[in-house]
Order: C-alpha cells, then structure tokens, then sequence
C-alpha cells in the first residue's frame, strides 16, 4: 500500500488530496478565511447561560454565537477559570502550573448555571466548526495535539491509544510518558507512538509546552474574542495525524509550503525527507495526478463502480441515504445471492471511500441489496467495518436490519465536502442543469476569428477533455477544418479540472489571450 500527499495551492486555498494505491480517498481545503478550524483556542466571553439547554451561548467573533455544553466544560474548568483570571490581569506570569494550586474539580452531573456566569472571561477550543445555520460547537477542556501526544492542561492523567494492542508496549509508554510529563499537565498518547523512544517523545513534548506558553502569553490584557492558538498549517497538521511509513511520495506545486512542508517532515520523519518533492510543470499538479478526472467522478448524486454497479446518494437536512444498485453488469454468478453478495462487498468499500472523501458526518443509512443469507450479511457487516477502520473520524456502525438496512453514525466536525457536477445548460437559460454540454464549439469559433485577426504566430486551447475530443477526433476534425480556413495550427490541451462550458486560450508565451 503506497500513500501520497498532493498539495496544490493558489493564492487564497489550498488544497490536499490523499491518494492510496493512486485512488482519491480525501480530499481537505484550507481557506485562508476559515478562522474557526478544529482545534483554534478562543479567550471569550459568555453571552448567554441557558440552564433549560445546561449550556451557554460564547461570542467567539462567529456570526452565531459558539454552543458550549456543561459536559464540555471540563472537569477542570474551575482550575482553568482561575488561571484565566490571573494571567488576564498579569498576576501570573509563570506558565508551567507546577506550583499553580488547583481548583477542585467540577461535578459531573452539575449544571451550568452553577459553573459560570454571564460575561464571564473563559479559554474555549473548537470542536466542531461551523455547519449549515449552527455556530461552532467548543470545549473548555483544552488539549494541544502534537505528532506523538497530545498535551491536556490542568490535568494529571496518562491515558493511550486503545489502537496500541500490545499492553507491554502500552505499559512501556505509559513508563516514559509520566517521567517526563511536567506537574499539572496530564497527556494522550497517540497510535503513531508506538516503538519510539523517549527522546522523540520528550523533543514532542517541549513543542507542545512551548505552543502553551506562546498561548499564555497573549491572555494578558487581550481582546475578547480574540483567537490565542490556531491550528498549525493543514499541510502539517494532516502529516502530523495521517504520516506513516506507507507514505511514498508528498508533492507540493507552492515553493514556500514545500519548504515548510520539507522542514516538517524532517522534524518527524527524517529518513523519509527525501520523498517530499517540488512540483514544477506546466501541466496543473490535479491534471498530472489523475486527481481532476477522479473528483469529477466521484462528486454527485450518482457514483459508478466496478462491474456496471452504482450507488445514489441523497442528502436530506436529518440524514444521508445511500442506495446500491446492481446497475446492467452481467450476472455470471449461480443465483441471485451470489449476485447481491458480490454487488454488496464492491458497494461497501466504495461507501467507505465516499465517506472519507465527501466528510460525510450524522447518521448515513445505506440500502444493500437484500441477502436471505445470514451468514453473508454477516460477512457484509464484518467487510464493511474492516474497510472503514482506517477513518480517523470516530464511527459506528450497526449490523444490517431486517430489511437490508445498515446505520452509520460518523463524526462530523466540518462541513461536508460538496463538489457541483452539473452546470447550466446552455439551451435553455434559466433552466434545468445538464451534466455533459458541448454547446461551447460556436463561441471557440467567434473567439477564434477575433484571435487570428491579431497574427498570433501560435495557438494553445485548453479546455475540458469531452469537448477536446470532439475537436479533434474524426475526419475531417473540426481542428482540422479550423486549419484549412485560417491556415494556422491550434494546439490543443485537454484539462480535466475545467468546466463543460470553460475554455482559454494562450499565446506563444504561455499568456491567456483575452
């Protein structure tokens, strides 16, 4: 199994695309405007406590104010207003909390109007960012995650990774962790630690105190809302949690992230330096990678698969419905059985990727064909969990119901990833979208008189591969008649990332004609 990172930037978004064996399994964007990602630290105030909710309402500097639940205030919350209040005013300047009395801590089952008040000053964390009409859901209980621990302050527990099986390994961790975790900060040992040393884990741990102390620093006298500690770059970030030794290749197309991505990778896995590479070429890195013809495919409402096999999925505002389709493949199995058995394991590993690529989050339920075997649901079931266990987001699933139902639930912490697949039709202004137009041929035709009147010496066409074909194939080709009437050769480029109806044209220098 071979994993790859493609990155491709433009001036104002980034986007990462995580390749397995060469099929698109993620797809992340990071805007430069997204200032509530998962994991930003807020010092704020509370605008609003609603005891029948046993919540508050936090003005983080959203729109809608940040919904903050009493059981996510944190156990600690009492330790933690405490230190806010003292480092706000500069009556604290030592960070390390060795010698930072704690508070006792919060009752489990209190309730909200009993923990804070009203314009009260606390630090929140964003848990889950902003979806559809809700303002961002946030935690007072903090925590800093790093490569191989994640640092949670006020705290004095070490727990482990439940993916780590061996309890020597575990008790092992746990050994080297508590030996040099610091006084009043407790620690989560992640996957990714496992088998190293403590010198890695310490070097890990002085990151994340400096990262805290950086934070500390900027609650003195700040503005509220103000955002104290955001999350690391998302190139970094998504190495820091997804990086392995599968990992092949990781390509960027932007010299600056190359570096930072470069130095990163150093940082953590310094014999794999060597596989981040700098993407230079005139052909787009998406284009270069298959990444284009892979998202345009996989987007909508209708996903094909092997075998003539296709999924439809729904999305309504309570749930996602998916339903598998046997579609027109040949049925060369003994019985109907067979049949809905071998369309079901094609159908449950693509659901799987579906999942991870679109961010579905809520409650998915999925439509299998109906098996009167027990024991291949069974199977089913059994295939369907294996082929999900490496999606980070926290999942479950239930085994199919009476009527061939399966219930996912899966995490959601961002919007889903929407990709728009059709477009207007040209024909009919104003009316229904259509997936394949080619009705762009008569203006490349317009826009092509106006160009050769200029004396362009040379001619390059990009534009989408369908329409590509149709100017191409055949005898005589429409480039072909083109050449005859303007006695000038038009070089052709197909680019996958393009629209049906998109199309420009450059010049001998490589500049867009307008």
């Amino acid at each position: 199994m071979n994993n790859e990172l493609i990155v491709r930037s433009s001036s104002d978004i980034v986007d990462f695309a995580l390749l397995k064996d060469g099929k698109l399994i993620e797809l992340h964007k990071d805007d430069d405007d997204n200032n509530f990602a998962v994991g930003d630290i807020f010092i704020a105030k509370i605008r609003k406590v609603m005891p029948g909710l046993n919540a508050a309402f936090v003005n983080v500097g959203y729109e809608k104010d940040g919904f903050l639940h009493y059981h996510d205030l944190g156990p600690q919350l009492p330790s933690l207003l405490k230190f806010i209040k003292r480092v706000s005013t500069g009556k604290l300047k030592d960070y390390t909390l060795k010698d930072f009395p704690m508070e006792k801590d919060l009752d489990k089952n209190g309730t909200i109007a009993n923990a804070i008040k009203s314009n009260q000053s606390i630090l929140v964390q964003v848990v889950k960012e902003p979806i559809s009409t809700k303002g961002p859901r946030i935690s007072s209980e903090l925590s800093i995650a790093g490569r191989y621990i994640v640092l949670v302050p006020f705290s004095n527990r070490i727990s482990i990774s439940q993916k780590i099986d061996s309890q020597e390994e575990k008790d092992r961790l746990k050994r080297l962790v508590k030996s040099i975790t610091p006084k009043g900060f407790g620690v989560i040992i992640r996957t990714v630690a496992e088998g190293k040393k403590v010198a890695e884990l310490d070097s890990d741990l002085q990151n994340l105190l400096g990262r805290w102390t950086a934070m500390c620093k900027k609650l003195y006298k700040a503005n509220h809302p103000t955002k104290v500690l955001g999350e690391m770059n998302k190139a970094s970030s998504i190495l820091r949690d997804i990086f392995n030794d599968s990992f092949s290749g990781v390509v960027v197309d932007d010299e600056e992230m190359y570096v930072q991505v470069k130095d990163y990778v150093q940082q953590i896995a310094p014999n794999k330096e060597s596989i981040v590479k700098y993407y230079k070429n005139d052909v787009p890195i998406f284009e270069k990678f298959g990444i284009e013809r892979q998202i345009k495919t996989s987007f909508g409402r209708t996903v094909s698969m092997a075998k003539g096999a296709y999924l439809v999925i729904e999305h309504t505002e309570a749930l996602h419905v998916v339903d598998v389709n046997s579609g027109n493949r040949s049925n060369k199995e003994k019985n109907q059985e067979d049949t809905a058995l071998e369309v079901n394991m094609i159908s449950a590993q693509e659901i799987a990727r579906q999942l991870r690529l679109r961010d579905m989050g809520g409650i998915i339920v999925v439509d299998f064909i109906d098996m009167g075997v027990a024991e291949n649901r069974k199977k089913l079931f059994n295939y369907l969990r294996d082929e999900m266990k490496d999606d980070k987001a926290k999942h479950k699933i239930l085994p199919p119901s009476k009527f061939g139902l399966v219930q996912i639930t899966r995490q959601r912490v961002r919007p889903e990833r929407n990709i728009k697949t059709k477009e207007e039709n040209p024909d009919n202004i104003g009316g229904d979208e259509i997936e394949a137009p080619i009705k762009v041929v008569e203006r490349i035709n317009q826009d092509l008189q106006r160009i050769f009147k200029k004396d362009h010496k040379k001619v390059t066409l990009n534009i989408h591969p369908f329409i590509a074909a149709f100017l191409t194939k055949g005898f005589p080709s429409v480039r072909s008649k083109w050449f005859i009437e303007h006695k000038k050769w038009v070089k052709i480029l197909p680019r996958d990332a393009y629209t049906y109806l998109e199309y420009h044209f450059f010049d001998e220098n490589g500049d867009k004609i307008k």
